[in-house]
């Protein structure tokens, strides 16, 4: 599994019924796109749920790097967000673990992120293993996560270039009850062609 995300930040006078009109229009070209496990049409609104921006920031799960590869770079869809916003930074992070929530089989209508770097200092006991150890603390409160009532799908990543970590819910809630999280997002339309594919639980 791997996880994608670019954020396309708007004016703050930008009318965001353009962004719903794309993907209401498009959003459904990947609905049967092989390799992916999921995209999630996420925005923010600018003053919606404390959102300082708006912004168009659809957000990925592959189930297949080169599929994930020919969407970016090989003509496979990511050429349209170029031609319509000019080419965004692409951030990517190594899955580590993913679940369905009990909320699976409903629609998610809000989406949560939390971005957190990973201390340089975490590992105390100098056997080199103490990110190991984080790691499998964040793990278990994933799963703890993915138990909520309204959660659709749960996962976590990691960027090991900058040394970051993601967890990404998304909720059949109209917000996202995840106190910890550091975007709240609105979701506009799932593709989830190879939802079933997604690893359950750690991904190794």
């Amino acid at each position: 599994m791997y996880a994608k995300q670019y954020e396309i930040t708007l004016p703050a006078d930008y009318d965001m019924r353009i962004i719903r009109k794309r993907v209401a229009d498009g959003g459904h070209m990947l609905d049967d796109r092989a390799g992916l496990g999921l995209k999630a049409y996420v925005i923010r609104e600018r003053g919606v749920d404390g959102s300082p921006v708006n912004q168009y920031a659809p957000f990925y799960l592959w189930n297949d790097t080169g599929s994930m590869a020919r969407f970016l770079v090989g003509g496979g869809g990511f050429q349209n967000i170029i031609r319509d916003f000019g080419r965004p930074a692409a951030s990517h992070w190594t899955g580590i673990a993913c679940h369905a929530g009990p909320a699976r089989t409903a629609p998610p209508r809000a989406a949560s992120r939390r971005l957190t770097p990973i201390p340089s200092d975490a590992d105390p006991d100098g056997t080199g293993l103490g990110l190991s150890a984080l790691i499998e603390r964040e793990a278990e409160e994933l799963q703890r996560l993915s138990r909520h009532d309204g959660v659709h799908t749960a996962a976590l990543a990691v960027d090991p270039h900058h040394w970051q970590l993601l967890r990404f819910v998304l909720w059949a809630d109209t917000s996202a009850p995840d106190e910890d999280a550091t975007e709240r997002y609105e979701v506009l339309h799932l593709s989830a062609p190879g939802l079933g594919d997604l690893p359950e639980g750690q991904d190794w």
